[in-house]
């Protein structure tokens, strides 16, 4: 028995190694638990590319040979960054379907308003513009910038209106953001859902809100309507 016992009997090299695998193990299982999952395996998909939204209103502006795209979405209550994200996510599937000259994205909180009258100052959560290629014609609304993007850091009030610091993002990180992406999707469509599953479904477009604006009405789409600003 002595004798099967030494041949059995685990190395000290060997001890040391199981040990030094399990507190590895421990340790690492701790940190998961301290720093967050977020930290060790990245942020999930839906951080990462934005937040799901759904489709509020599309306006098409159609002036001087040119396609500008209005696009107003709506989401769940989240961070201002996140809304950005979203926003340029949704901008960037806007203008790979529609290759328009410009895209604008207004993203509204869950309870915020959805006729285009109320649609202004600090019932904007997060605003894009996208000009992907930028030309006198457009130049002059954004300063001949690629990307303007900007939030209202906070979450909004239960009337769906922002109240925390706007926040103007600088076109590099604005850039980078948009070259993050590992998924470009635009937003859930309700009509189209419901048409799916069978039902008539009501537009949430008020009516002729949703039809294409030629010359005048709507021809600056950063206007005021769609811009947040701090004073209101």
């Amino acid at each position: 028995m002595k004798a099967l016992l030494r041949i059995f009997r685990p190395s000290r090299k060997l001890v040391l190694i199981v040990g030094g695998i399990a507190l590895l193990g421990g340790v690492s299982g701790g940190a998961a638990l301290f720093v967050g999952k977020e930290a060790i395996f990245g942020a999930p998909a839906e951080t990462a590319n934005g937040a799901s939204c759904t489709d509020v209103n599309l306006v098409t502006i159609k002036k001087q040979k040119r396609v500008w795209i209005r696009k107003y979405i709506k989401t769940e209550p989240t961070d201002g960054m996140t809304r950005v994200k979203t926003a340029l996510r949704v901008a960037k599937a806007v203008y790979e379907a529609q290759k328009p000259d410009l895209v604008q994205v207004v993203v509204l909180d869950a309870n915020g308003p959805t006729l285009r009258s109320d649609i202004r100052g600090r019932a904007i959560g997060a605003d894009v513009v996208y000009i992907p290629h930028p030309d006198p014609i457009v130049e002059s609304i954004e300063g001949n910038k690629t990307f303007t993007a900007r939030y209202y850091d906070g979450t909004a009030a239960a009337n769906g209106l922002f109240f925390g610091e706007r926040v103007d993002l600088p076109e590099d990180e604005i850039t980078t953001l948009n070259a993050s992406f590992k998924d470009v999707s635009d937003c859930i469509d309700p009509i189209a859902v419901a048409a799916t599953e069978g039902g008539e479904g009501k537009s949430e477009k008020p009516k002729g809100e949703a039809k294409a604006a030629e010359g005048g009405h709507g021809a600056a789409p950063a206007e005021a309507e769609a811009k947040p600003s701090g004073g209101h």
